[in-house]
């Protein structure tokens, strides 16, 4: 099965990288390898994303102990504690079954494995179908080691603060981000992906748009494939050091031009969570991939 929706091929086709797009296509698949199971069982922290019951799409960070999210099966996974109840997504999981993207991303060895789905309500949390699994290569990823976990951290110990614009303080924090992480939909399905680059990559336009360089990647293009489908989106900032976290949902669309692609989001709807991760990492090592910034 041809893993690429038309907006991907598309895009595949535009920029002459069809072939290697189909070649690396081939790594995809719709069962869960024991070495994806054995990298899964290790993570601590899981990024999910999909639209809440009102449309908007959002991606989210969901944390445990290692084993908190584990191959229960070679087409599926069960992950502890479900979304928290402050979350955007928390009522987006039903009975029904909810078209989930998921990555899981490991700083301290700069691995990070995707896996999509349907979600379903468990007993343990929720559990997820797997239709598309793979890796993708070490590229852009800054390595970070694991110090420490804030167990008596929980998100009602701040104010969870929504907006429709970003403040000054969340403004700074965004231009000085190495990181983010990105959920996009289409008609078949949703993804998430991660995007990376020195301090300064992502830009503050204005208070409600903000714009990055589309790196060269994989040539899957599934990112601004579901972009050229559905304009939808949703994007998290962590605090590596703090725990904060920071989503936003909006609209997205891709600008060509002489010096390459450029994403810009405009954002409807923030969510920042002061204490939304318990995980404390230490200061990133830059990726040697990364481009210089203006």
């Amino acid at each position: 099965m041809d893993p690429y929706n038309s907006g991907s091929l598309a895009l595949q086709e535009r920029l002459g990288v069809r072939d290697l797009a189909a070649h690396v296509g081939r790594s995809v698949t719709p069962g869960i390898r024991p070495v994806a199971a054995a990298f899964l069982e290790f993570q601590p922290m899981l990024v999910i994303g999909a639209a809440d019951p009102t449309g908007r799409v959002w991606s989210t960070l969901l944390t445990g102990a290692p084993g908190f999210t584990r191959a229960t099966g070679p087409h599926a996974v069960s992950v502890a504690g479900g979304v928290p109840a402050h979350d955007p997504l928390a009522a987006a999981v039903t009975a029904a079954g909810t078209p989930v993207g998921t990555i899981a991303l490991d700083p301290r060895t700069r691995r990070r494995m995707r896996l999509n789905g349907i979600a379903r309500p468990s007993a343990r949390g929720f559990a997820i179908e797997a239709e598309q699994v793979f890796s993708n290569c070490p590229k852009y990823l800054q390595k970070r080691e694991l110090y420490g976990s804030e167990t008596a951290a929980r998100p009602e110990s701040g104010v969870v603060r929504h907006g429709e614009a970003l403040t000054p303080d969340q403004v700074r924090r965004v231009r000085a981000a190495d990181t983010f992480f990105v959920a996009t939909t289409a008609p078949d399905g949703v993804d998430a992906s991660h995007r990376g680059g020195n301090p300064g990559f992502v830009r503050v336009d204005t208070p409600r748009e903000i714009s990055w360089r589309d790196y060269p990647g994989n040539a899957m293009f599934l990112t601004l494939g579901n972009l050229e489908e559905d304009g939808r989106a949703g994007l998290l900032f962590l605090d590596w050091e703090g725990g904060a976290t920071l989503q936003l949902s909006g609209l997205a669309h891709t600008e060509y031009g002489p010096e390459g692609r450029v994403v810009r989001f405009r954002i409807d709807h923030t969510v920042e969570t002061p204490a939304g991760s318990p995980l404390r990492w230490s200061a990133p090592e830059y990726s040697p991939a990364n481009p210089p910034t203006p």
